[in-house]
C-alpha cells in the first residue's frame, strides 16, 4: 500500500473508528457484494511528461494539450506495465467490481463525446484478461465471478447533431450511442441547453417541449436518465415523464447541505417514485458540515430513512490517480494561463472548492480506495446485509436491468 493510500485509510478510520466486529463484518460484505460505483471515473494514469512537453514546445493548442493529457491518463495503463500495475491495485484496494464510467465529455457534440468512449473501450479491448466493458448487467455479475472488473459506460451529456432540421434527427444519436456502449446521459451539464436548464442556472426552467421528447426516446432505446446536473425543476419534470426508473447519479440531499449540485426531497421523492435512486458522491462541498465520510453517510441516511434503501446509491465522482502523476507533471514547461472551462462555469455562491473545504482530511477520508470503507459505515449506521448490498451496488443493478428490460434488451442479472 502506497503512503497516499495508506494515510486516507488512516483517516477515514479515525473518523469512523469501527470495532473489531464492526469492521469486519463491513469488510466481508464488500468482499462478498457486488460493489458498483454509480458515477465515476477509474483509476487514472500519469501522463508521459517528456511526450506532453514536447508536444507544448511544439506549439500544440490548448485542445490538442488537454486530449493528450486526457487520452495518457486514460489509456497508459494499456500500454505501460508499472502504470498497468498501480491501476489493477487500486481496483483491488478499492474491491470495486464496476463502474458506471464517465466516458463522454460534458457537452452534445458527437466527435467530442466520442472521444472518451473510444479510450475507454480501447482500454478494454486490451486489458480484457482484468477489465471488460459491460454490455449488460449480467456481464458485471459475471466479470465478479471470475475475478475482473467491469466498466458501464455513461455520458455526460445526449449527442446530438445540433443542426435542428428535425427532432427525429436530433434524437438518433441516442440510439447510435447505445449501440456504441452507453448506457446513461445526463440531460443538462450544469447550465441550460436545448433539453432543458442545469443546477447552476438561476431561472430553473425545466424541461423544453425537445427536453420531453430526449425523456421518452431515452426510455425507449433503453438509456438511463440522469440529472445529476440539473436544475430542480428539469430533474422533477423529467422524473414525472420517464416511464422507467431515473437516477440522479452523483449527488446529495439539500436537507443535509444546501447546495445547487444536491437535489430537494420533492425532486428525490420523484425520482424514488420512478423507482430509481440517487446516488450520494464523494465530493466535500456538496456534502457539506464535515464534508468526510461521515457527511457521506449522513447523506445515505437522509434517503434510506425516508425514501427506502432501495433508492440511495453511491456515485463518487472521484478517482485514484497514479503515485507517478506529480513527478511526471513536473516535466512539463509552464504555459500561460487559461480560462476557467465551461464546464466550471457556476454561480458565485456555488464554488466547488472553497478554502473551508481544502482541508486535507476531507478529501482523504472520501478517497476512492476507502470504498470498503463506506460499507464499514453503513455497518456502524446500523443498516442489514440486505440494505448494504443494494446501496453499494444492487440498486445500480437493478436500475440498469429494468433500463434494458423496459427497451427490449438485456438479460437480467441475478
Amino acid at each position: 500500500m502506497n503512503d497516499s493510500v495508506q494515510r486516507a485509510r488512516d483517516v477515514a478510520l479515525s473518523h469512523l473508528n469501527p470495532t473489531k466486529a464492526e469492521l469486519d463484518r463491513g469488510l466481508r460484505l464488500h468482499a462478498e457484494a457486488v460493489v458498483f460505483d454509480s458515477y465515476g471515473f477509474s483509476p487514472r494514469a500519469a501522463i508521459d511528461g517528456e511526450a506532453l512537453g514536447a508536444e507544448i514546445e511544439a506549439g500544440a493548442s490548448d485542445l490538442e494539450i488537454q486530449d493528450l493529457s486526457e487520452e495518457m491518463s486514460m489509456t497508459r495503463m494499456a500500454r505501460d506495465e508499472r502504470e498497468r500495475a498501480e491501476f489493477q491495485w487500486a481496483w483491488e484496494q478499492a474491491g470495486v467490481d464496476c463502474i458506471f464510467q464517465n466516458a463522454g465529455e460534458e457537452g452534445q457534440d458527437p466527435v467530442r463525446m466520442m472521444k472518451r468512449l473510444a479510450r475507454f473501450t480501447y482500454v478494454t479491448d486490451f486489458m480484457s484478461d482484468f477489465i471488460t466493458k459491460a454490455v449488460v448487467p449480467q456481464d458485471i455479475v459475471q466479470a465478479k465471478a471470475r475475478g475482473r472488473r467491469a466498466l458501464y459506460f455513461t455520458a455526460n451529456g445526449v449527442a446530438q447533431p445540433q443542426q435542428w432540421v428535425t427532432v427525429e434527427e436530433e434524437l438518433g444519436l441516442i440510439r447510435i450511442f447505445f449501440q456504441l456502449g452507453i448506457r446513461m446521459m445526463h440531460l443538462t451539464y450544469n447550465r441550460r441547453n436545448m433539453i432543458g436548464d442545469g443546477c447552476a442556472e438561476p431561472a430553473n426552467a425545466g424541461l423544453s417541449d425537445y427536453g420531453r421528447a430526449v425523456v421518452a426516446e431515452m426510455n425507449r432505446v433503453g438509456v438511463i436518465v440522469d440529472t445529476a446536473h440539473s436544475g430542480w425543476q428539469t430533474s422533477l419534470e423529467a422524473a414525472q415523464l420517464s416511464t422507467v426508473p431515473m437516477v440522479a447519479s452523483h449527488s446529495g440531499c439539500v436537507a443535509v447541505n444546501k447546495h445547487h449540485r444536491c437535489k430537494p426531497d420533492e425532486v428525490i421523492r420523484a425520482i424514488c417514485d420512478t423507482g430509481g435512486y440517487i446516488g450520494i458522491c464523494c465530493v466535500p462541498a456538496f456534502l457539506g458540515r464535515s464534508g468526510d465520510i461521515r457527511a457521506l453517510l449522513d447523506h445515505i441516511d437522509h434517503v434510506a430513512r425516508s425514501f427506502g434503501a432501495d433508492h440511495v446509491a453511491i456515485g463518487t465522482d472521484v478517482a485514484y490517480t497514479s503515485s507517478r502523476y506529480a513527478e511526471e507533471a513536473r516535466k512539463l514547461p509552464s504555459r500561460r494561463r487559461s480560462r476557467n472551462p465551461w464546464r466550471s462555469f457556476w454561480q458565485p455562491d456555488d464554488a466547488l472548492f472553497c478554502a473551508d473545504w481544502q482541508k486535507p482530511e476531507m478529501h482523504q477520508s472520501l478517497a476512492w480506495t476507502n470504498w470498503p470503507l463506506y460499507t464499514v459505515g453503513l455497518v456502524q449506521r446500523g443498516y442489514t446485509d440486505e440494505q448494504i448490498r443494494k446501496i453499494i451496488g444492487g440498486n445500480v443493478l437493478r436500475v440498469a436491468d429494468a433500463a434494458l428490460q423496459a427497451a427490449g434488451h438485456g438479460r437480467a442479472a441475478k
